[in-house]
């Protein structure tokens, strides 16, 4: 059955990937977009910024105005920043939190209502193996997917009464831009800065595995087959073996065991 699917963050990377897989799929796709430049001619595209509530709402009102109706709504769309806690400039720490989770909330309130008032629908909130557990020199890159953890789980609870399905999806790395986007928002750190040395030997070793990442094309397979889905689970991970070996050695492992792990692995003495 085609459905309507509203995805924001349709520019690049796993938006771009998952919102042309559902076209093909012969779903109605409407991609979210903040320039004009970044339009796709095969999808539809609504201009909305995730820190800007009013074209949120205007974005949510053109989708119902053309469809009548959302069934699937996936929240994709996010930012990262990168540098240490102690010297990460304060916007950007804002910034990363408006963006990845606040705006998240902010659309899927405005949602919500049409998915009720239509007897059910999905919510796909994309968040990360970074949600599952703390990544060094990301704090707030995982402090935002971390809460969309627990915001997901309490929506599950209280949207279940409307037919209402939440689904939370955690990626691996995946090779996007997602590397070059976040040296916009990297702490400027200097040879001052007390975090200097260990912050770019740790941020070698992240940017080598995203770019080595999967193609978003898988990503944006497994979400098609999720949308096409009678049944679903609420949590999907999807990486490397290694990587989803991670997320089950930190629910089983003794916390300080799994961080001498990342630790290690990421360099850091």
């Amino acid at each position: 059955m085609n459905k309507v699917v509203l995805i924001t963050g349709i520019s690049t990377g796993l938006g771009k990937a998952t919102a042309s897989k559902l076209v093909k799929d012969g779903h109605k796709v409407y991609g979210t977009i903040r320039t004009e430049g970044e339009a796709d001619d095969h999808i539809n595209t609504v201009m909305m910024d995730l820190t800007d509530p009013d074209s949120i709402k205007r974005a949510v009102d053109t989708v119902i105005e053309k469809e009548g109706q959302i069934d699937v709504l996936i929240n994709n769309a996010g930012m990262h920043t990168g540098g240490p806690v102690e010297t990460a400039p304060m916007e950007h720490i804002e910034l990363q939190m408006d963006t990845n989770f606040l705006g998240m909330v902010r659309i899927t309130r405005n949602v919500l209502p049409v998915m009720r008032n239509n007897d059910g629908g999905m919510i796909i909130n994309i968040s990360s193996i970074g949600g599952l557990m703390g990544l060094p020199f990301q704090a707030f890159y995982s402090a935002s997917k971390f809460a969309i953890e627990g915001f997901s789980e309490v929506l599950r609870s209280e949207v279940k009464q409307f037919n209402i399905r939440v689904v939370v999806i955690n990626p691996g790395d995946f090779h996007t831009n997602n590397t070059v986007n976040r040296r916009k928002y990297l702490a400027p750190t200097g040879p001052e800065d007390p975090y200097y040395q260990q912050y770019n030997k740790t941020l070698q070793k992240i940017e080598k595995d995203e770019t080595g990442g999967w193609d978003p094309e898988i990503l944006a397979g497994k979400i098609s087959r999720i949308v096409g889905s009678k049944k679903t689970r609420q949590r999907y991970i999807i990486g490397s073996f290694e990587q989803r070996l991670s997320v089950s050695l930190n629910n089983i492992m003794a916390g300080s065991l799994f961080r001498k792990i990342i630790d290690d692995y990421y360099k850091i003495k």
